[in-house]
């Protein structure tokens, strides 16, 4: 890898995260070199090249594989909480590397600093609540229809789980994944996003010190770049369980191509998110969920708020309000703490920003706040865009897509049974919410006929969910949960146990076999 930015203090952030040197980041160790093809990470903030890394080749990945395999063997027999303490000393050096991380995030992907820094904080929740989780891997007792019976089950980690990421989120969604998986006793193989490369073998990094400060064998964390090697994870019938972040399309491949070879997927896929707004809400409340849920990470959260549902009483009030609050929005350098939005990933994500604008035009949409691309000053890299507001029908084949930019749909509705209906019916399941203090509304929206969503929110937006709740979606979403909560469970296969203690073997059911 070599590095070539010293602008906003980037350079000192590379040499705090062990960046300067050569490292493909395709193992736990800092000195592996590889003959891959070449990522260049530009950062969409000022366009300029951070770094260049090497991608993984094939070979690098078989050798990945088999430290991988290796080090499974030593790691599924440490005491879980024996595990869960090497997780906590990773947290404790994720808060000491917090500020250096966090800027790199932001740098790297676009995000704010608040944002980024908020997404290692999450790291650092996953980690406080793994270890107290390596205390509770419970299973159950059952009792058995046959006498002098005892019958339990138990739970036994998978081996080797690949996580796949996405570059919006290039540290947390990881995070999630791996501190589960390790105190559950697996080992992990992560392909981070290649927009974002950097951000993944910085945490390779920090990892790298803790485990070798305790002499953990290489392998239990691991590293690979490259497109290329995300097949290369699906196809192999070594890893178990396949953890991908992404967009439905991508994710469709995945869960096909792991269920051929008989594997399990945990799928974090789509969001089109919706805010039901009723007559009953607090538009102040409504004011911050909205705009923020909207525009924050440039609307390029799988959680962003892409839908706005408003009761016709309220309509033309929410509306005033939006356009005076995107009337004040900086757009800007992330790292700049006055800025509240900054860019979009890359060019391609501006183009399909555009492109959606005049989709929803052509379907008949109405601009309620215009959109565009920003020049000038500040603005070199072509990044920046415009919140946009657009007033449509639910029914537009463009609002039934997900776009990850910072579009607003705006809509209207008579019933809590028809915005529902409307929340409800869009291919994917994700993330929603009702700003409502009529508690009617609230329990219906909650109910069995209400949300069909994986998250569904009272009185907060769609986007920023704790970790200690089960993090998914339905439908198009993928089914899958990480995080919080019993998510645990994924990372491990159950086991159910019978020991007969007395002298006897009756047969279940009943049956007799006697001879």
């Amino acid at each position: 890898m070599t590095t070539s930015n010293n602008q906003f203090g980037i350079s000192e952030v590379l040499e705090k995260l062990g960046l300067t040197a050569e490292n493909n980041g395709s193992s736990t160790g800092l000195n592996s070199f590889s003959n891959g093809k070449i990522i260049e990470s530009y950062s969409p903030v000022d366009g300029k090249l951070i770094a260049t890394v090497k991608t993984s080749t094939k070979e690098d990945y078989q050798k990945v594989m088999a430290t991988a395999e290796e080090a499974f063997k030593s790691w599924r027999l440490v005491p879980a909480p024996k595990r869960g303490e090497l997780v906590r000393q990773i947290g404790e050096e994720l808060r000491n590397k917090k500020e250096y991380l966090g800027k790199l995030v932001s740098y790297e992907m676009g995000k704010s600093l608040q944002e980024g820094l908020g997404e290692v904080q999450e790291m650092i929740d996953i980690c406080d609540f793994a270890v107290g989780l390596s205390r509770q891997l419970y299973g159950l007792t059952m009792h058995s229809e046959r006498p002098m019976h005892r019958m339990y089950e138990q739970w036994h980690p998978y081996g080797i789980v690949g996580i796949i990421s996405a570059f919006n989120f290039p540290v947390a969604v990881w995070s999630w994944n791996t501190m589960l998986a390790w105190v559950c006793g697996d080992v992990c193989i992560w392909k981070p996003s290649s927009k974002t490369p950097l951000c993944g073998i910085a945490c390779q990094n920090i990892i790298a010190g803790v485990f070798k400060k305790n002499n953990i064998p290489e392998g239990v964390c691991n590293l690979v770049t490259g497109n290329e090697c995300g097949d290369l994870i699906n196809t192999d019938p070594r890893i178990p369980l396949v953890s991908f972040t992404g967009s439905t399309r991508i994710g469709r491949h995945v869960s096909k191509t792991v269920a051929e070879r008989f594997g399990n997927t945990i799928l974090e896929l789509g969001g089109n998110n919706a805010i039901i707004v009723s007559e009953h809400a607090d538009i102040n409340m409504v004011l911050v969920g909205a705009v923020f849920g909207a525009v924050g990470t440039a609307g390029q959260r799988c959680t962003s708020t892409r839908r706005l549902i408003v009761h016709e009483s309220v309509y033309d009030k929410t509306i005033d309000v939006l356009q005076k609050a995107y009337a004040q929005l900086k757009i800007g350098n992330p790292l700049d703490a006055e800025n509240h939005v900054g860019p979009l990933i890359d060019k391609g994500a501006v183009q399909d920003y555009l492109n959606a604008i005049e989709k929803a035009k052509s379907e008949g949409g109405k601009i309620i706040v215009e959109g565009g691309v920003l020049e000038g000053a500040g603005y070199e890299s072509g990044c920046y865009v415009k919140p946009c507001i657009i007033e449509g029908k639910n029914s537009f084949e463009i609002i039934q897509a997900e776009t990850f930019a910072p579009i607003l749909y705006v809509m209207k509705y008579k019933e809590i049974e028809e915005a529902i209906a409307m929340q409800n019916d869009v291919p994917q399941g994700l993330s929603s919410s009702i700003f409502t203090n009529n508690m009617r509304e609230m329990e219906l929206f909650l109910s069995h006929a209400g949300s069909d969503c994986g998250i569904a929110n009272v009185n907060i937006g769609t986007s920023g969910a704790e970790i200690g709740g089960a993090f998914g979606g339905e439908k198009e979403t993928g089914g899958g949960r990480e995080s919080g909560s019993d998510a645990w469970k994924a990372y491990m296969r159950r086991q159910t146990n019978t020991i007969n203690y007395g002298t006897q073997l009756p047969l279940a059911q009943g049956i007799k076999f006697d001879f």
